[in-house]
């Protein structure tokens, strides 16, 4: 049987090997799609190799250190610098990034794009900061600190860190970060459930964006989080990350099993994501 898994941190609450499980299934693939906890991201090249493992996926937050550790380099990723999808070529791990055009692909029910703002400043910011440069989409990317912000200054984003951010009009804002993903954080002087932890910046300018927005959408799939909370109480068009993880996930299955998907294979690997 041949093995394939997810690498991440938390990585509980994937549903990568329900989706992947669907498509071997429906391709009669003798195949395995798991589960990987990995506290050390610098160690994910071994593991993957040790483990006689086809083919992962990699999730937060190890998708930088993945690139980092890879013996090949494939296509958008080397502009990304960051990847989510590895292939065992006889030993050598051949690495791909499938969250970019994935990520295109999910937002296209919005409409024309041209203004976006990406929150985080992580690998799969870098993603889509690389995708939206490539559509001619002007960009700006707000984290918390200044100090992740040169690679997409080189990209030509506009950049802010919390202090020193100043709101425009946009079309889109995307949460990128993991906030909200985890069980909510109470705070320990408040019994106020949500906090600011959960948000992927401090809720006041988070509200501020969406009141100049027009759509939403967050990375994180599965549950409504604090941030896609706000943009539906502020009546935003807005999703969450369900069709960003199918189509990345089409788009490595790919890869994987060595085929084109149609639409058949799509549609099951879709009901294999919404299954419990």
């Amino acid at each position: 049987m041949i093995k394939f898994t997810i690498f991440g941190n938390p990585v509980s609450h994937s549903k990568s090997p329900q989706m992947h499980n669907a498509g071997f299934k429906t391709l009669n693939i003798d195949a395995i799609y798991d589960k990987t906890h990995l506290e050390d991201g610098t160690t994910i090249k071994n593991v993957f190799l040790q483990n006689n493992i086809k083919g992962a996926n990699i999730t937060v937050p190890h998708k930088e250190d993945a690139f980092k550790n890879a013996d090949e380099i494939v296509g958008l990723a080397n502009e990304i610098g960051a990847v989510n999808t590895y292939i065992n070529e006889n030993g050598k791990v051949k690495a791909y990034n499938t969250d970019a055009p994935g990520f295109m692909k999910a937002i296209e029910e919005f409409g024309e794009i041209n203004n976006a703002i990406i929150l985080g400043a992580g690998g799969t910011a870098k993603a889509i900061a690389v995708a939206f440069k490539n559509a001619g989409i002007k960009t700006t990317v707000l984290n918390r600190s200044s100090n992740r912000l040169d690679f997409f200054k080189d990209l030509d984003c506009t950049t802010y860190d919390w202090d020193t951010f100043k709101i425009d009009k946009y079309d889109l804002v995307i949460n990128s970060t993991s906030a909200g993903l985890k069980e909510e954080h109470k705070c320990n002087e408040s019994r106020t459930p949500i906090c600011e932890n959960n948000y992927p910046a401090p809720k006041k300018i988070v509200e501020n964006i969406l009141d100049n927005s027009t759509n939403a959408i967050d990375c994180i799939y599965g549950k409504m989080t604090p941030f896609l909370q706000l943009a539906k109480e502020k009546e935003l068009r807005y999703k969450d990350g369900e069709d960003m993880l199918l189509y990345q996930g089409v788009i490595a299955f790919e890869l994987f099993a060595g085929v084109k998907a149609d639409d058949e294979l799509v549609e099951a690997m879709r009901r294999g994501l919404k299954e419990n």
